[in-house]
């Protein structure tokens, strides 16, 4: 688990006393890296008993084609262009922004799947 908690040295460089320990509001997750594969998903308990679908792997996206106004599910190909990190490309991990190849043209993903669950998509 990674902690959120504030910095431990004012911004002077000096430290702050410390009066207490970590909480585990305070607490953070790891990042999914939803990658090109077999779906596969993880289920988060988050705060007040409520769950994350988080996506792991997988190889279909709801795309929605804005000229016919209709959504369909389609098999990815490859990832194309990541605009979070250029090395995400060659490792095939999805995020919000991607540029997909799919059956149908290339499609940019709109939904969060390492939190949504779902890879939701526009056709370019």
């Amino acid at each position: 688990m990674l902690s959120q908690e504030r910095s431990k040295r004012t911004p002077a460089g000096g430290r702050y006393k410390t009066s207490r320990g970590k909480k585990r509001a305070e607490l953070g997750g790891l990042p999914a890296l939803t990658k090109l594969g077999s779906r596969s998903t993880n289920l988060m308990r988050t705060r007040g008993k409520n769950y994350k679908h988080r996506l792991l792997h997988t190889d279909k996206a709801n795309i929605y084609d804005p000229k016919t106004k209709k959504y369909a599910v389609v098999k990815i190909k490859t990832i194309v262009e990541n605009p979070a990190n250029r090395h995400f490309v060659r490792r095939n991990i999805m995020t919000k922004g991607t540029v997909i190849e799919t059956d149908i043209g290339k499609a940019v993903i709109k939904s969060r799947p390492g939190q949504d669950g779902t890879v939701n998509a526009q056709l370019l």
